[in-house]
């Protein structure tokens, strides 16, 4: 199908790598120019180097969009680029429960995942509007209807980017562009293999520590119910490069399609908002997560 996205820009934060790399890729491909973001030059410049290989303009702005004017900056640049797409996908994950959290993290979250996207959002819409069409796609997570009890500061940041992206789909009524949300469910990334890496790395730890009598040993559980994440039979879920999936999603995303999500998954969603195809879909969440959260 043709989405019919060919000779746009897209403007994609957090692009350098994970599920921002694949969106970007899956825009290029349906003819989008990219302005790619990040905050490692390497990473970004791969990206838009394999992002010019399918025949589009691609080109890197750099910054950390939580510092000062950063995020302001990054956005005049997706406006003289000529980014009619914007995806808010940057935004940090930490573990965090109502025990650990403390105020410098609550702020951290919504300093990472909400301020950014305001930010790059409203330095933008002005050209947005005058062209009289465009597209705002947020990411935001299975957390926001499913909170985490381990990640409770992110859980919160995400569901206060869903409730703007309705409010902006409001805000944007009859200028030609829509707001929508992608909330994916639990994506196989380099960044989740490492998180439960040093989860299994910190059970083994604790292990030898309560063998030794010591107290105190960090408790990794998603649940709170003991170190985790573990099998259905209570065997702590191991690999070598990364967790065993079938074990990953039986332990910690047991769901109806039953397997982990693919970046791929993601991408293939923001570009269908992103479509001329898309312009009666206005105000919602997508949730691209397997069924986990169920329905409504």
């Amino acid at each position: 199908m043709d989405l019919r996205l060919a000779g746009h820009g897209a403007l994609v934060t957090g692009s350098s790598s994970g599920i921002g790399t694949a969106i970007a890729e899956t825009l290029a491909g349906e003819g989008c120019d990219i302005l790619v973001h990040g905050r490692n030059a390497a990473a970004a410049a791969a990206v838009a180097e394999r992002v010019t290989l399918r025949g589009v303009r691609s080109e890197v702005v750099l910054g950390d969009l939580t510092e000062p004017g950063v995020a302001e900056q990054v956005a005049l640049t997706a406006r003289d680029f000529g980014a009619r797409i914007l995806v808010n996908n940057a935004g940090p994950f930490t573990e965090h429960d109502w025990d650990s959290a403390r105020p410098a993290d609550w702020r951290a979250a919504f300093e990472g995942n909400v301020l950014p996207t305001v930010r790059v959002t409203q330095t933008l819409l002005p050209s947005l509007r005058a062209h009289g069409w465009g597209r705002v796609i947020t990411i935001g997570s299975r957390a926001v209807r499913t909170p985490l009890p381990r990640m409770v500061t992110y859980s919160a940041a995400k569901a206060a980017v869903v409730n703007m992206t309705t409010s902006l789909a409001r805000h944007l009524a009859g200028t030609g562009v829509t707001a929508n949300c992608v909330s994916p469910g639990v994506i196989s990334t380099p960044s989740l293999h490492r998180m439960f890496e040093e989860r299994a790395a910190a059970a083994d730890e604790a292990d030898q520590a309560d063998e030794m009598g010591v107290t105190g040993a960090r408790d990794v559980t998603e649940s709170g119910g003991g170190r985790g994440p573990v099998t259905r039979s209570g065997a702590p879920v191991r690999s070598g490069p990364g967790p065993v999936e079938a074990e990953l999603v039986a332990a910690y995303a047991p769901n109806p399609t039953g397997r982990l999500g693919r970046p791929q998954d993601i991408a293939v969603a923001v570009a269908y908002l992103a479509s001329p195809l898309a312009g009666y879909v206005n105000g919602i969440e997508l949730r691209v997560d397997g069924g986990i959260t169920g329905t409504p």
